[in-house]
């Protein structure tokens, strides 16, 4: 799991049958502290909108088990906002 803070949403002209009707959002990577160490990809499940610090799942295969498949090009998914960091 890693902690990152949306970015914004990304558009693709072209991409696989997977991602018809999913809604991917582009995801800074943060520290508890809220410094930024990179980005990445993510599907959304949540609706996470931009500003939001969200909770990764950046693991393929647990990726896919939420999706309930066994193949397939997914490796991140947000699986929450987060509401406060003690």
């Amino acid at each position: 799991m890693k902690l990152g803070r949306v970015a914004g949403t990304v558009v693709s002209p072209i991409s696989h049958p997977f991602f018809d009707g999913q809604r991917l959002l582009l995801c800074d990577l943060v520290d508890p502290a809220g410094t930024a160490s990179g980005y990445l990809i993510a599907i959304d499940v949540v609706d996470a909108g931009v500003g939001d610090q969200v909770l990764i799942c950046d693991e393929g295969t647990s990726a896919r088990q939420i999706f309930q498949i066994d193949t397939g090009p997914i490796r991140s998914v947000i699986v929450g906002v987060v509401d406060a960091i003690s």
